[in-house]
C-alpha cells in the first residue's frame, strides 16, 4: 500500500530520533564506563589518560581515511604538532591555563593537517601512502633539529599546566587529567556525530565512494577533503595537548611513524567509518598491549599480530563493525 504525505516525512523524523536516542546511550555507556576505570583502576589513570589521547588520534584519522578514503600512515604529524603547539605555549610563553594549551594544541593540529593535506591530496592511491609517510619523517626531523623550542631528542620540558578552572591541579595521581580527557573525548565524539551526519560528513562518504560523481555534481572534492583534513588535524591536536597537559613532557616519539602506524591497526581493529569502532579498537589495542607485554615481554608483538590477521580474514570490518553487522542480520532473521 502507497504511503501518504505525511507518512513519508515522518520516517526521516522517526530514524532521527532513533539516531539520536542511540547516541544518547552511547554517550551514556562511554561516561558510565569512564566513571568505573576512575573507580576500579585509580592506580592507572596514567595509562586511562593515555589511552583517551590515542583515541582522540584515532578519532581523526577515521575522519579521513574511514569517512574520506584517504590512505595515510603520517597522522601522527597532526598528534605531534598539537602535543608540541600546546607544549611550547607553556614552556616558551608561559601560557599554563590547560583550556588555553589544548586551544593550542587545536591551532598546531590544524594548521598540519593542511599543510599535510596539501601534499597528500596531490597524488592517490600507493604514492599518496608514500607521501604521508615521508610528512611524518620530515615533520620529526625538523622538532629534532629545532630544539632550542622542542627540546630535540631530550624531549620538551617545563610544561606546567596551571589548575583547571583554577581550583584543580593536575597531581601526579592523575585525577584531573584523566577527568579532564573524559570531558574532551564525550565532546568531541558528540560533535563528529553530528559532523559525520550533516551534508558536509555524506558529501566526504561520497568521495570516497565516487569522487567522479561527485565532481560531476559540480561539488569539489579535493577542497572538501582538505577542510577535513584540517577538522582532523583540530582533533588529533586535541589529543597531542592532552598528552602535553597529562605527562607535562613532548617527545620525538609522538611524530614517531609507530606512532602513526599503531594508529592504523587500531582504526582497523575497531572498524573504519565508524566513530565507536575507533573506540573500540583503541580499547582493546592499549589494553592488550599493556598487560600483554606486561606478561610476555618478548613475544606480545607476535600475539598482537595474530590478533590482527585473525581480525582481518574473519572480521573484515572490524571488531565493532562486524558486531553491529551480525545484530543487523539478527533483527532482519527475527522480523
Amino acid at each position: 500500500m502507497a504511503l501518504t504525505t505525511l507518512e513519508r516525512e515522518a520516517i526521516p523524523a522517526v530514524t532521527r530520533h532513533r539516531t539520536l536516542g542511540r547516541d544518547l546511550i552511547a554517550v551514556a555507556v562511554i561516561a558510565v564506563l569512564a566513571a568505573a576505570g576512575y573507580i576500579l583502576f585509580p592506580d592507572n589513570l596514567a595509562l586511562l589518560t593515555r589511552l583517551i589521547a590515542i583515541a582522540l588520534l584515532v578519532l581523526s584519522l577515521d575522519l579521513v581515511t574511514g569517512y574520506c578514503g584517504v590512505a595515510t600512515l603520517g597522522h601522527a604529524a597532526l598528534f605531534g604538532a598539537g602535543a608540541y603547539a600546546a607544549g611550547i605555549a607553556s614552556a616558551h610563553y608561559g601560557i599554563n591555563d590547560p583550556l588555553l594549551m589544548t586551544l593550542a594544541g587545536i591551532l598546531g593540529g590544524a594548521v598540519a593537517g593542511l599543510v599535510c593535506s596539501v601534499v597528500i591530496l596531490r597524488a592517490h592511491g600507493l604514492p599518496q601512502l608514500v607521501l604521508s609517510i615521508a610528512l611524518i619523517y620530515l615533520f620529526h626531523e625538523f622538532a629534532n633539529k629545532a630544539s632550542s623550542w622542542t627540546g630535540g631528542s631530550d624531549g620538551l620540558s617545563g610544561i606546567a599546566p596551571d589548575p583547571l578552572f583554577g581550583s584543580f591541579e593536575f597531581d601526579l595521581y592523575g585525577h584531573t587529567a584523566y577527568i579532564y580527557a573524559v570531558a574532551l573525548l564525550l565532546i568531541v565524539l558528540v560533535l563528529l556525530r553530528i559532523l559525520v551526519r550533516s551534508p558536509f560528513g555524506m558529501l566526504c562518504r561520497g568521495i570516497r565512494q565516487d569522487p567522479l560523481r561527485i565532481r560531476a555534481m559540480g561539488a569539489s572534492p579535493k577542497v572538501a577533503l582538505i577542510k577535513m583534513y584540517v577538522i582532523s588535524g583540530a582533533v588529533a591536536g586535541i589529543g597531542g595537548a592532552l598528552n602535553a597537559i597529562s605527562t607535562q613532557v613532548v617527545g620525538l616519539d609522538s611524530l614517531s611513524f609507530t606512532q602513526s602506524a599503531e594508529a592504523l591497526v587500531m582504526l582497523v581493529l575497531g572498524g573504519t567509518g565508524s566513530l565507536f569502532g575507533a573506540l573500540v579498537g583503541t580499547l582493546i589495542f592499549m589494553l592488550f598491549e599493556d598487560y600483554v607485554s606486561a606478561a610476555n615481554p618478548f613475544h606480545w608483538l607476535t600475539i598482537v599480530g595474530a590478533l590482527l590477521i585473525l581480525v582481518v580474514l574473519f572480521a573484515p570490518k572490524g571488531i565493532y563493525g562486524t558486531a553491529v553487522a551480525y545484530v543487523a542480520r539478527r533483527r532482519e532473521a527475527r522480523a
